[in-house]
């Protein structure tokens, strides 16, 4: 059986780092760079003719939790 502990790090930071965000709301300092990159994504999915608006909210938002736990 294999442990929960021998995942890669980087998938733990990114639990942690979005129950943080969940639970300290504006106040964590990750909140406010996940809510620009999800707005960008948003405006791009707009004006791009194929991505919707939904879509480029997930991968912004999906890029600035990366880059965030990529420090």
């Amino acid at each position: 059986m294999s442990d929960k502990s021998d995942g890669p790090d980087w998938v733990n930071d990114t639990k942690e780092e979005l129950t943080g965000i969940a639970k300290e709301g504006m106040k964590h300092p990750g909140t406010k760079p996940l809510l620009a990159g999800a707005a960008i994504g948003a405006l791009g999915g707009g004006l791009l003719p194929i991505i919707t608006w939904p879509i480029g909210l997930l991968a912004g938002a999906g890029l600035a939790i990366y880059s965030r736990v990529k420090k």
